[in-house]
């Protein structure tokens, strides 16, 4: 899932025109770049992202929220599977209403689901959750944890959300080709605590 792509999202109000504007030039193209990556390269890439996930095992025995892949996104569904099987759970999130955090509710594999078009996400008599690890979708990323979504700002607000709650570690999931130098981000921005590339895992700062 990504923040504002048809599924409820609107963009963040300008408080930075120049900002937002860069914001706007980088999500266009990285939405092209990641597009035009071809389907062979992207699958073998993504199961290099969902090995390392698995081989850090950071997800053993925690509730991991993954997302549902739509269009390029890389899938991490068989990182949820690897949660499940190593003691812990798994979420999907679930959009409540524009300008609200995300809820997490629980999913396994064979479990009744909510189809919404390209989308699925579980029913409202899932179990709610609240992830230890969230596995985050991005368009663009940087080593010091700067994450560029999709302009809804959803992830911000439940990242805030969850860690004024307690402990949770943000993994941002991108294919190495997203990242840049620095992503144009700000204080309403919430930043990644590692990314995860076909290439290497990164400890943001």
């Amino acid at each position: 899932m990504n923040d504002a792509d048809g599924r409820g999202g609107c963009a963040a109000i300008s408080l930075n025109p120049t900002l937002e504007q860069a914001k706007a030039d980088l999500r266009r193209k990285i939405r092209d770049l990641r597009k035009a990556i071809d389907p062979g390269t992207r699958a073998e890439a993504g199961a290099a992202v969902v090995a390392r996930l698995a081989a850090s095992g950071k997800l053993d025995g925690q509730i991991v929220s993954g997302f549902w892949p739509v269009g390029s996104e890389i899938d991490v569904r068989a990182a949820m599977l690897h949660a499940i099987a190593h003691g812990g759970r798994a979420a999907l999130p679930v959009i409540v209403a524009r300008a609200r955090p995300l809820v997490f509710r629980e999913w396994a594999p064979g479990r009744p689901m909510i189809g919404l078009g390209w989308l699925y996400e579980p029913p409202a008599a899932a179990d709610l959750l609240v992830p230890t690890v969230l596995l985050t979708p991005l368009l663009a990323f940087d080593r010091h944890g700067g994450r560029l979504g999709q302009g809804g700002g959803f992830y911000d607000r439940s990242l805030a959300q969850l860690r004024d709650k307690g402990h949770v570690t943000a993994i941002g999931v991108a294919f190495a080709a997203q990242e840049v130098q620095n992503a144009p981000v700000d204080a309403r921005d919430a930043p990644l605590d590692a990314v995860v590339t076909e290439k290497e895992w990164i400890s943001c700062g």
